[in-house]
């Protein structure tokens, strides 16, 4: 991290969790309060049935809450979605978009992505747009290309200041125990800060890049304090609070 940004560290919970497991969300506020997670800003998104009960938790805290998904719509007949209005008034000020596994298993596009994020814009929520290759894109030599495309079809235009973050998931290192290596990871956050100044003028040194790709305690400092990097989008790590709070704890 080389700019001025406060860094973020946000917990992606995905489909796990039940009531019992708000106690982790609890122990982070905690730690969180003591000091654990430095000079970072700490968001957790547990999956919606338990949002608004880790909201009633968080509430004072410094921690904020998060969606996974938002439906463009504000409402109407689309059973099964969430409205980023919802989200925000189940206590969430973030939202995660175009995940990699959303991409891939709900075949979203880049279009369908940006409609999402110009609805978090509409909440007043943080959007964090995931972006990222496979392994056959990168072997191929055309990460860059996929993921300048990405990052200009999914970043709705005239977007607010602060209320874009952008997560590099590189799709090959996720729970696969592949890793890219910081030279790696450092040209791609560059590429990606570059590309949004173009999309959004001025707004690339105040932009956030998270690393999301099988980020662990025992490489979390390798990863976050690569150049560019401001934060990460954690995945199975965030289930545990200890586990959450030793990546967190890079910023202390």
């Amino acid at each position: 991290m080389t700019h001025e940004s406060r860094p973020l560290v946000a917990g992606n919970w995905k489909m796990n969790g039940w009531r019992n497991s708000l106690v982790e969300a609890a122990s982070i506020c905690e730690a969180v309060a003591a000091g654990g997670a430095g000079t970072a800003e700490v968001v957790v998104c547990p999956p919606a049935t338990l949002l608004m009960a880790a909201a009633r938790i968080c509430e004072g805290s410094s921690v904020a809450l998060g969606g996974q998904d938002c439906h463009a719509e504000a409402s109407g007949a689309f059973t099964g979605d969430i409205s980023a209005e919802m989200l925000k008034d189940a206590g969430a000020t973030y939202v995660i978009l175009g995940h990699s596994e959303r991409r891939a298993g709900h075949n979203e596009t880049d279009k369908v992505v940006r409609a999402k994020a110009e609805a978090a814009l509409r909440a007043a929520l943080a959007a964090i747009i995931c972006v990222g290759e496979t392994r056959a894109t990168r072997e191929a030599g055309d990460a860059l290309r996929v993921v300048g495309a990405q990052l200009a079809g999914s970043i709705p235009e005239n977007s607010p200041p602060g209320q874009i973050v952008i997560a590099y998931e590189p799709v090959w290192a996720i729970g696969t125990g592949l890793t890219p290596t910081p030279g790696d990871i450092a040209e791609m956050h560059g590429f990606i800060r570059d590309r949004v100044n173009e999309h959004l003028p001025g707004q690339g040194a105040r932009l956030r890049i998270l690393y999301g790709g099988s980020v662990q305690p025992a490489n979390a400092a390798e990863l976050l304090l690569v150049e560019d990097v401001d934060g990460a989008l954690v995945g199975g790590a965030s289930l545990h609070s200890a586990e959450f709070m030793a990546i967190a704890g890079v910023y202390r």
